[in-house]
């Protein structure tokens, strides 16, 4: 295979995630994967410490995933859900309900994490409907956050130190109060809380919910906050009749040690996100759940009499297998021991990162490890130091980061800790700009 012509067309008509057209980097290219590990054309193998972008929890061709998908494909890859429904999504559901918080008993699936944000957003806004009131148009969120790339996900993502600045004026505006307060172990902050409850006092006539992503924040940044301001969030939504819309599809299926992040706050959200993991990297799928409550608002002729959304691979079977296959690894368990045996290796393997002239912080969750430099990274130089250690890495912004596969070994992990200390040298040692 001549991939030299290969990656000049790449560049040439593919467009690949936040970069330009045509490419200015060539992207790595890689044939197949397995466990942990991708392997690229001309034979080198790389750690994946990225799961794909959160999402390849259980490795890559897990047999029992696989398996599913090959089932179903010999049934159908696919079936309108509009008027049809299938086996996969009815037990998928069922088992949603099951895992998630008490309380959520109805699911919609999405075709993608901001998908399922978009109706989290309409299902708070068409239910604020319920009453006859229409003022009620607006969300309450906090800086630092990050819910995708469509329209409605970008609204509620940070204005300003987010990557959506640029639609500034085109996009719906919401109501932004602080980011919480770094530190997982953090007692509620008294400032912080005052200021959502002002935020939330002006604004209650005008809002329908509050989302938030919970103790981790995710492409916004990677930060950690105390579970203590989710639960304050939850006493805020309460206590002004809006509801609590959590988008777990990063935190969710484990990653910060507990099954969903809202559990470390002892909390249910009225609507919930979830995707990512859900199929183990798979296929795509996501999924919006809310109360019956909420539900019930959507039904009354004022919010409409329905949840006006479709999309055309809603419930895939496909993916749904792959779903149902995926968490009933979760369900097995072995993540319960993984993801504290990975937060350990993350904690001993990034310590030394902290002794660099450029780091600014260093901090761990779950199998969530986060090297924050004083400035941005150079893209081309930290991807080539972790690629050197045999190790993939897609740093952002001033972080390099990891969030492995939960089945990723000890001895893999202490590599992939040790391409983020060995990247972030890296900066240190560049010349500075000009």
């Amino acid at each position: 295979m001549d991939w030299d012509a290969l990656l000049a067309a790449d560049r040439r008509h593919v467009w690949h995630p936040y970069g330009p057209m045509p490419g200015t980097v060539d992207a790595l290219p890689v044939v197949s994967a397995e466990g942990v590990r991708l392997r690229l054309a001309g034979g080198r193998e790389l750690i994946d410490g990225m799961s794909s972008w959160w999402c390849a929890v259980h490795g890559y061709r897990h047999p029992a995933i696989d398996a599913a998908i090959r089932d179903q494909l010999g049934r159908m890859a696919h079936v309108m859900f509009g008027g049809l429904t299938h086996e996969g999504a009815i037990v998928l559901a069922q088992r949603l309900v099951n895992m998630t918080p008490e309380g959520l008993e109805h699911v919609f699936f999405a075709d993608s994490g901001s998908i399922a944000v978009e109706v989290a957003i309409k299902m708070a806004l068409q239910a604020a409907r319920a009453d006859g009131s229409t003022s009620r148009t607006k969300l309450l969120t906090v800086r630092g956050g990050y819910h995708g790339d469509t329209f409605g996900a970008m609204a509620v993502c940070d204005p300003v130190g987010g990557m959506h600045s640029l639609f500034t004026g085109i996009l719906a505006e919401h109501v932004f109060a602080p980011r919480p307060p770094d530190g997982f172990d953090a007692p509620l902050n008294p400032a912080w809380a005052a200021a959502v409850d002002d935020l939330a006092a002006q604004h209650a006539h005008e809002l329908a919910a509050v989302i938030v992503e919970p103790v981790v924040q995710g492409a916004g940044g990677m930060r950690m906050h105390s579970p203590a301001c989710v639960a304050h969030l939850r006493d805020v939504c309460d206590r002004h009749g809006l509801l609590l819309v959590l988008d777990e599809i990063a935190t969710g299926f484990g990653r910060t040690g507990a099954l969903f992040a809202a559990g470390h706050a002892g909390v249910t959200p009225d609507i919930l996100c979830v995707g990512k993991a859900l199929t183990g990297g798979a296929l795509t799928l996501a999924a919006t759940l809310c109360t019956p409550e909420v539900a019930a608002r959507l039904a009354t002729p004022a919010a409409g009499g329905a949840l006006m959304h479709g999309p055309t691979y809603m419930a895939n079977p496909l993916a749904c297998a792959a779903a149902l296959a995926s968490t009933q690894l979760l369900l097995d368990g072995g993540w319960r021991s993984d993801v504290p045996r990975i937060e350990a290796g993350l904690r001993a393997g990034l310590a030394p990162a902290a002794d660099l002239p450029n780091v600014a912080d260093v901090r761990v969750l779950g199998a969530v490890g986060v090297v924050q430099l004083d400035g941005p990274v150079d893209m081309a130089r930290v991807t080539a130091a972790a690629v050197e250690r045999g190790v993939w890495l897609r740093p952002f912004r001033d972080l390099v980061y990891a969030m492995p596969p939960y089945v990723t070994g000890d001895a893999d992990l202490a590599r992939v800790c040790d391409a983020i200390v060995a990247a972030a040298a890296a900066m240190a040692e560049a010349p500075a700009p000009g």
